[in-house]
């Protein structure tokens, strides 16, 4: 390797290293920090970004981008992401980055206050100063072409918004002829019994460790909106209680997992560098709902956590594994993306993702948002918010800016169809295990096929490579079918 490469790679490690100390401060906020620092955070916060954006338009990587030669598959790719990063960073000025981290710092803290006081009006204001200083981020990203593909480029690189519409416009059809033979059978058995958060917090401590979450690099914290931070060798996750419904600290917690377990599993000479991460969001969330969905919720594996939650609460309202099994899987209607059923979550993405990329061309208006939610979530579900935290505030991720993020949701559900037919053509057997609640053949071959490769391959590469097909909406539409027509006989 030259001179050149070594030290570009040198400098990029000491950026990604102060990337992991700001990722913290946001961990921090989003566990611990008391009320009363959200000021001194958002400067703290900016300070960071300012920083670290210096650092990424540093001149000298321009020189040492010129000058490096690439010796191998790794070193292409580490100067591939390098590269990328760079050309982005250097598009947009420092003082925009730093407005950005001190803005959305602050937004973060007026949402939740917002979302606690079903506040809408509270929180829009916030909401336009932000969507501001994104949109003239992205224009400086995109120059000539659609800001919004710049915005989604962030989170999953080489995706444009009209191949993501393409996509959920094919999907669309089938998830609501689904939904709507599903709604006209009777309801699956619902849960009864006694839930202390103690418990909750305890089991879900249990399936952490089942699905293979490394306690000793990682921990697990309570959150209003669960998320998993960090990457390496310090990847902590976060979930939530309900005292009547066990499911979603569970769920959350798995979903969680997933992401966690792809940082954790990333091959550790790739730590602190552009191949240490996940490589994309999309792919990200294909490890967190393969997790949840089609290892967590399978018949297999709730059979065995009936077992345990009958354990560990006593008498849960519920007699047999069948039971159990529809009662997890449950289509039920529902306000909140975050606990909705398989069959309907993707059209809570589709609803987002359809109204910001409206909010970034200027076609809608801040103030308008929230009817504009309401009334899309009507036509697609058939009822109506109830109130402002059950609709266009329930979701964190416009106030810290994460436009764009909303589609990569449903692009992991599409690429974990893809992994779970080629898991299950792998590990035919695969039921047997699950039924004993031991995930280790599922979770090592998504490690191996996934996971340990970091950022090496693009996105869509990934997937291919994994399973053996370009990502196709197909396989993930056939499961939905296959599984919940039996299980509501239709």
């Amino acid at each position: 390797m030259t001179t050149a490469y070594h030290d570009l790679l040198d400098f990029t490690r000491e950026t990604e290293a102060l990337a992991q100390v700001a990722g913290r401060l946001g961990w921090d906020q989003e566990t611990m920090m008391p009320d009363g620092a959200v000021e001194q955070r958002a400067e703290e916060q900016g300070a960071m970004a300012v920083v670290l954006h210096a650092r990424r338009i540093d001149p000298r990587i321009g020189g040492w981008l010129e000058q490096a030669v690439a010796e191998g598959d790794v070193a292409a790719a580490q100067l591939r992401q390098i590269r990328r990063s760079f050309d982005r960073a250097s598009r947009v000025p420092a003082q925009l980055a730093g407005a950005i981290a001190r803005e959305t710092s602050r937004a973060h803290r007026t949402w939740a206050q917002a979302r606690a006081d079903e506040d809408v009006a509270a929180f829009l204001p916030a909401l336009a100063r932000v969507l501001a200083l994104k949109r003239e981020e992205a224009q400086a990203i995109a120059g000539d072409a659609d800001p919004y593909d710049a915005m989604l480029d962030d989170y999953e690189p080489g995706a444009t918004a009209g191949q993501v519409s393409a996509m959920f416009g094919a999907m669309r059809p089938r998830l609501v002829a689904l939904r709507d033979a599903v709604r006209a059978q009777p309801s699956a058995p619902v849960l009864r019994g006694d839930f202390p958060e103690a418990a909750q917090m305890a089991l879900s401590r249990d399936l952490a460790l089942a699905f293979g979450y490394d306690l000793g690099m990682g921990r697990i914290d309570k959150a209003v909106h669960p998320f998993s931070s960090g990457s390496g060798l310090d990847v902590r996750i976060t979930t939530r209680t309900n005292p009547v419904d066990p499911f979603n600290c569970f769920y959350s917690t798995i979903h969680e997992v997933g992401h966690a377990c792809y940082e954790q599993n990333i091959d550790r000479a790739y730590l602190l560098t552009p191949l240490g991460g996940g490589v994309s969001m999309g792919v990200h969330e294909s490890q967190s709902r393969i997790y949840e969905n089609q290892l967590g919720r399978s018949r297999a594996f709730t059979g065995w956590l009936f077992g345990r939650m009958k354990d560990t609460f006593g008498d849960i309202g519920i007699a047999s594994e069948d039971d159990f099994f529809a009662c997890v899987n449950s289509v039920a209607d529902g306000y909140i993306r975050t606990e909705a059923d398989e069959v309907q979550y993707n059209l809570h993405v589709l609803l987002r993702f359809d109204l910001e990329r409206a909010l970034v061309s200027g076609d809608l208006a801040v103030g308008d948002l929230e009817a504009a939610w309401n009334d899309r979530f009507a036509t697609d579900f058939g009822f109506a918010v109830d109130r402002p935290s059950n609709g266009v505030l329930q979701d964190v991720h416009w106030s810290e800016g994460l436009f764009g993020y909303f589609p990569t949701y449903s692009l992991g559900n599409v690429y974990a169809g893809c992994l779970h037919a080629a898991l299950r053509d792998a590990v035919p057997d695969l039921d047997a295990d699950l039924a004993r609640g031991d995930t280790s053949r599922a979770t090592g071959w998504l490690r191996e096929n996934v996971q340990r490769h970091g950022g090496l391959y693009q996105p869509r590469e990934v997937i291919t490579r994994a399973a053996g097909a370009a990502p196709s909406e197909a396989p993930l539409l056939d499961y939905l079918e296959t599984k919940f027509r039996a299980i509501y006989g239709v």
